[in-house]
């Protein structure tokens, strides 16, 4: 903003309902003096896309209150600054008749029994002051365009996913050939206490819906399948039905309904596959061959990703009846809406049209501003970024593929100031499709660090079930798919063994969740900050939040990790004291949170860490 002349400037934020309903006016102050640049805090209540414009004005009270007070201690026009401020008070006191203090004020202006600077001083009381400030003169009043801004829920920024496929819950798989059984919503329920136990906000199921037979495949992909064997849960559609249906052996979506409620009662939210292909057996295939890519030779084109080929999935083409097949996914999104379903995982979102996404996110924004959509796009980072853009409320990453240190500072320092402002990161530690060789050749410390890491440096994590078992079995050398792929078939668990022998990371996972909620600085993104450390294989950051009060304490959290799961490493880790609101010679009284043992640590710190008795340290830091 500019003005020419000495008068003062006054600005304010105008702020609007997502219902285009004006609020109250904020007031800006100047950043700097003399600059002309103002800014305030705005709070907004609510999801939904509020919309804001930035108004300015003369101040004529202001300018009055600057000329008075450097005219009346030098006697200069005296009477006249004192009639003018009498004036504007009298005015301002017109307009808002139950506020007698401003009439009060400019009656005292004109008391010529005061001296000049005492009527001033008299005038310009507390509660004077205030009253202006509520209800000021505006004059030549401009305003600024209208900008948007969409606000998320928090889950948008903060959660614990937990993967699992509701069919394995449950499933009887020790029978004669032919006769394996799927496990249904029921049995699938059972699960909920524990996954809540280990402290998960979301419960993510693959598809749930009705499984094609047309080249249905088997056991570890196999291009045929026996019989019995349950085929992909991503073929969707049979004569049961499509993408609104549920899978029968799974039970019926009144079974689906309680199965939601039944998660919400532990705190858990259901979050839903949303992919958008077909088996050749899908009602879509006949109803609207449209929507479909036909080969020269009239057969419709099934899926491939070079060298892999998916006979059993049809992928949809957006180019025949755009409008058409947008409707009937709105549709379908929308029925799951009214299912009690409030997140969407969508699967490979970077094979289907931009514009496509961008249109079906503000439609669903609109009407229901609480529903999340994460985007599962592997693919190239002018995509992913692109998709975060247009609407999705966060980010599968290449997470699973940054295992140095030099790749996992690099990486994350791009996602905590890159792309922080657009690009929300969900770092799952393993999916269905990716089993890392550092996860199949690391053991159980592997296993360990990367759960650390993935809980600590960015506020949305997840994990795949099995994860908590260390489960690490490719199904070939060199292959990132797991042997014997939940994907293709039943894969029942016994977690009460598990439990019983100590095979599981459920008390680490639980741990870290516990950790997350109760520090402030670890739901944050953008306070990530790496430390130097003098050997490569470990890794430290922190996460530090400000505190804003005797109620809201600093909170500090730093952690170091040995990235090495087969050997104990040491080393000296340097602390950016500063970077984290310390003062360079301080001395921190630290705590591992995994072991329960304090320190005192300096800015020179010596670390070591033997992955047989655990491969981090996750320490809070005692308040100042």
């Amino acid at each position: 903003m500019i003005r020419e002349g000495h008068d003062s400037l006054a600005a304010g934020v105008v702020l609007y309902s997502p219902q285009g309903k004006r609020r109250e006016l904020v007031p800006m102050r100047e950043a700097a003096p003399g600059t002309d640049r103002f800014e305030a805090e705005v709070s907004l209540p609510s999801e939904g896309t509020w919309s804001f414009a930035v108004e300015s004005w003369t101040d004529p009270f202001t300018t009055w209150r600057h000329t008075a007070a450097i005219k009346l201690p030098l006697d200069q026009d005296t009477g006249l600054v004192l009639e003018e401020g009498a004036r504007l008070l009298a005015r301002v006191g017109r307009r808002v008749p139950r506020r007698p203090a401003l009439t009060r004020a400019a009656a005292i202006l004109r008391d010529d029994s005061l001296a000049p600077v005492e009527r001033l001083e008299a005038a310009l009381t507390d509660e004077v002051l205030a009253e202006m400030e509520r209800t000021p003169v505006r004059e030549l009043v401009t305003r600024s365009k209208r900008r948007s801004v969409v606000v998320h829920r928090e889950r948008a920024l903060f959660g614990s996913w937990y993967e699992f496929f509701p069919r394995s819950e449950g499933a009887q798989v020790d029978t004669a050939p032919g006769q394996e059984r799927s496990g249904t919503f029921q049995s699938a329920a059972k699960r909920l206490p524990a996954i809540a136990d280990m402290g998960f906000d979301v419960v993510y199921l693959p598809p749930i819906h009705p499984v094609g037979t047309t080249h249905r495949k088997g056991r570890n992909n196999a291009l045929t399948a026996e019989p019995g064997e349950p085929g992909s849960v991503w073929a969707i559609g049979s004569a049961d039905g499509g993408h609104d249906a549920v899978h029968p052996d799974l039970g019926t979506l009144d079974d689906f309904d309680a199965f939601v409620s039944e998660a919400a009662e532990h705190g858990l939210e259901v979050a839903l596959d949303l992919a958008l292909q077909c088996s050749p057996d899908h009602p879509w295939v006949t109803e609207h061959p449209e929507w479909f890519v036909h080969r020269v030779d009239g057969s419709i084109a099934y899926a491939e990703n070079p060298p892999k080929k998916y006979q059993d999935i049809y992928p949809l083409s957006f180019d025949t009846d755009f409008d058409g097949l947008y409707a009937e996914v709105l549709r379908v999104v929308r029925h799951w809406i009214d299912h009690g379903v409030r997140i969407f995982r969508v699967d490979n979102p970077h094979t289907k049209p931009v514009v496509f996404w961008e249109r079906l996110l503000a439609d669903v924004a609109r009407s229901h501003p609480d529903v999340l959509f994460l985007a599962e796009a592997f693919t190239r980072p002018a995509m992913m970024r692109t998709l975060a853009k247009v609407g999705f409320h966060q980010s599968y990453t290449y997470f699973t593929w940054r295992n140095s240190r030099e790749e996992i500072e690099d990486y994350l320092t791009e996602l905590s100031r890159e792309t922080a402002h657009y690009l929300r990161p969900n770092l799952f530690t393993n999916t269905p499709d990716i089993l890392h060789a550092y996860l199949q050749h690391g053991g159980r410390p592997a296993f360990e660090a990367r759960a650390v890491l993935a809980a600590t440096l960015s506020p949305t994590w997840g994990v795949y079930s099995g994860f908590e078992l260390c489960e690490n079995v490719p199904a070939a050398p060199g292959s990132e798919e797991y042997l014997d792929s939940e994907k293709y078939q039943y894969r029942p668990r016994d977690w009460a063994a598990a439990e019983a022998s100590g095979r599981t990371l459920a008390g680490l996972i639980g741990r870290l969740n516990a950790l997350r909620r109760a520090h402030p600085a670890l739901r944050e993104l953008r306070n990530l900050r790496f430390h130097h450390v003098d050997r490569p294989e470990l890794v430290c950051f922190s996460k530090y939040r400000p505190g804003a009060g005797p109620d809201e304490p600093d909170d500090l959290v730093v952690v170091v990790v040995n990235l090495d799961p087969h050997h104990a490493r040491e080393a000296t880790v340097h602390l950016d004291l500063p970077s984290i609101g310390r003062a360079r010679e301080e001395e921190l009284a630290v705590t591992d949170e995994l072991t329960g043992r304090s320190y005192t640590w300096r800015a020179a710190n010596y670390v070591r860490l033997d992955p047989a008795t655990g491969p981090a340290h996750v320490f809070t830091v005692g308040g100042r």
